[in-house]
């Protein structure tokens, strides 16, 4: 693309971000579409995320993502925020509106239109999600209001599990949510789950780690998906697979979320082949 005074600007917020695969996705997408449109990382030193935003209003940016550790606390900073994000208490989308920028979450309906491309269900399902951080209190909340069926959150520390099992069920119609020590996953009742891994454990370099390594607990899954994004397949992943479970990995998750963050900032509309254009721009700069 030829970069002019008409180009405008998108970028992600974040520290560290030299890691990121974004601008494979926008930049593809912008190409794709014909989009003046260029996406940059910038790295945001810590405690400095309110001039981060006031900066790139004033430098009139579109759009921003905003990646850890500033998900949460990017919130005060913005003019206003859409009720998903506000109920999930996390977001990572910023798009410009008079007057300051509007703050969104994309990562969970990102999740979703990733898990219907894999065929992955929701509605009516048992699920276990590893891991209590804000990353697991999101997810809780979309499953929640997918239909899961039941839903228990394995963590190390219980308090931790147990206080985001109270927060979601606060926000749905019935008592979906239980907690339990990881520590005490054989007293799961004996059934099949689908299990999404919402830790940091087995992302690049520290590709070996997993939440729980005894082959027996991963016989409970049916179907497993890691958060995780690099590498393509986690240990998790693995574990998954030699217990006869499906197993998918958290790329498409970045694409779609990547995609409605788009989407928000230019009004485009992404097709299913673009998405795939895309998609394959993500894995070449990952080397896959």
């Amino acid at each position: 693309m030829k970069i002019n005074g008409y180009t405008r600007t998108c970028g992600l917020m974040g520290n560290p971000v030299e890691h990121t695969m974004s601008p494979a996705i926008h930049n593809t997408l912008a190409e794709a579409l014909g989009e003046n449109l260029i996406y940059v990382p910038f790295h945001v030193p810590e405690g400095h995320v309110g001039e981060a935003v006031s900066g790139a209003y004033a430098l009139n940016l579109l759009g921003c993502n905003v990646t850890v550790p500033y998900k949460a606390q990017v919130i005060p900073f913005l003019r206003e925020i859409d009720p998903l994000a506000e109920q999930i208490g996390a977001v990572n989308t910023l798009v410009r509106t008079e007057g300051g920028f509007k703050g969104y979450n994309t990562d969970m309906p990102g999740l979703y239109r990733a898990m219907c491309e894999d065929g992955v269900k929701i509605e009516g399902e048992k699920v276990l999600i590893l891991g209590a951080g804000g990353v697991a209190r999101a997810v809780a909340m979309l499953l929640i209001h997918k239909g899961a069926e039941r839903i228990v959150i394995l963590n190390r520390t219980l308090e931790k599990a147990e206080q985001i099992a109270l927060e979601v069920n606060s926000c749905a119609d019935r008592p979906a949510v239980t907690a339990l020590a990881l520590a005490d996953y054989g007293k799961l009742p004996k059934d099949k789950y689908l299990a999404i891994q919402a830790t940091s454990l087995g992302m690049f370099p520290n590709v070996e780690d997993v939440v729980i390594e005894d082959p027996s607990f991963y016989c409970y899954i049916h179907t497993g998906y890691d958060l995780v994004f690099n590498p393509a397949e986690t240990r998790f992943m693995e574990l998954v697979k030699k217990s006869g479970g499906k197993a998918f990995g958290g790329l498409k998750m970045l694409l779609y979320q990547g995609i409605i963050a788009y989407e928000l900032w230019t009004g485009a509309r992404v097709d299913r082949e673009l998405a795939g254009k895309a998609y394959a721009e993500m894995k070449q700069a990952m080397g896959l």
